[in-house]
């Protein structure tokens, strides 16, 4: 007789693009078929960033949450939960903790919460509110998934989780589909845009607050600025769409840049931009850790990132890219200056970039490890 894997109901805020939204996509589409079956529940809506999951079993369902305080939306939750029987309901980030006590009382008994980073309006989390529901809801979190050691000793210090309760997993790559720059490959820039011998700086993710990609458009207009020529040859490509997305576009008229920086929006050739960029930026305030950081190096570029939350665990200063203080402008705009004047050094750490993701941030390794996590789970109900 044929057994039925058991069912995973997989719990974020919105299914587009994002890293977080990436990272579970990659672990659905790699994860061995016969050994869970698999459902996504998006509290507000998903978009065609859905197209990428490339399992046909995989059940899409929208709570239309709305803004707010949406009481019905926890009754549409628990209906589904009814209808779907899951053995474990994995809830990531605040946004959607709070079902964790909805999947308690509908008797649900594998339950899972991931930390995956922070959002802008508690950056630290030391937000008293916040930390209050966190505290709570470990009482009915079984497990904890962890992005980053930064993430897991926050939750150790501040949110009081047992160490034993916590799985620390960083985010896998698809190195065959995030690959080095090869001889021949057609970049995807409008025609004309960059120069035969010009210099890309790119980025790619939401433009909402917590990216802080207006830091990244200011640096790099003080880099024309104070480098001579550099009109000639230095380009900006920003990857992705979100709420700032105007500020962003005054920002870039308002510095006179207009015609130096590629507004992509969002993408599905995203590794066929990132390998063609020259140097990868990460400006947020914080991070768990990031996919689009680990893509960029698997893509051979070196990358610079703020000092701040897991970036430090994969970004190895001076070896595979550079680390500055978020709060200075300056310092990015420094940083730039030493990376477009220097190829050599590029290509270099590039180069050992790749090798890092290679050795240590591998699809296998996370889907393995998640795997621990959903068996141990199963097997304590």
């Amino acid at each position: 007789m044929k057994i039925t894997p058991p069912l995973i109901v997989h719990v974020i805020h919105r299914l587009d693009f994002g890293g977080l939204e990436n990272g579970l996509v990659n672990l659905l589409n790699t994860m061995p078929t016969q050994r869970y079956r698999h459902a996504i529940v998006c509290l507000t809506a998903y978009t065609d960033f859905a197209k990428r999951i490339a399992r046909n079993d995989v059940e899409l369902i929208a709570l239309n949450k709305k803004p707010g305080k949406d009481l019905s939306c926890y009754w549409r939750f628990a209906r589904t939960l009814w209808r779907l029987k899951p053995a474990i309901v994995h809830t990531r980030n605040l946004g959607t903790l709070d079902m964790q006590f909805v999947a308690r009382a509908c008797g649900v008994r594998g339950r899972v919460h991931g930390e995956h980073g922070w959002d802008v309006y508690d950056l630290n989390g030391q937000n008293p509110k916040y930390l209050r529901l966190r505290r709570f809801a470990s009482r009915v979190v079984q497990h904890y998934v962890a992005m980053s050691r930064d993430l897991a000793d926050y939750l150790v210090r501040d949110v009081r989780v047992p160490s034993k309760r916590i799985t620390q997993i960083y985010s896998g790559v698809d190195c065959t589909r995030f690959h080095a720059r090869a001889e021949g490959d057609k970049a995807p820039w409008p025609a004309g845009f960059v120069p035969r011998d010009g210099c890309v700086i790119g980025t790619v993710g939401r433009m909402e607050p917590v990216k802080n990609t207006l830091v990244l458009v200011r640096a790099f207009a003080q880099l024309i600025d104070a480098v001579p020529g550099s009109r000639d040859r230095l380009r900006l490509v920003l990857v992705g769409t979100g709420p700032l997305q105007t500020s962003i576009e005054a920002t870039i008229a308002q510095t006179g840049i207009r015609d130096l920086v590629w507004l992509a929006g969002g993408r599905n050739d995203v590794p066929d931009l990132v390998r063609q960029f020259d140097v990868f930026v990460l400006p947020s305030l914080n991070e768990g850790i990031s996919n689009t950081l680990l893509e960029a190096m698997a893509s051979g570029v070196p990358v610079i990132a703020g000092r701040v939350g897991g970036n430090p665990e994969i970004v190895r200063d001076g070896e595979t890219g550079a680390l500055y203080n978020v709060a200075d402008e300056r310092e990015l705009t420094t940083i730039l200056r030493r990376y477009i004047d220097n190829r050599s050094l590029r290509i270099r750490q590039g180069a050992r970039a790749r090798s890092v993701v290679e050795q240590h941030h591998s699809l296998d390794s996370m889907v393995n490890a998640y795997l621990q996590v959903y068996d141990s789970v199963c097997a304590r109900r």
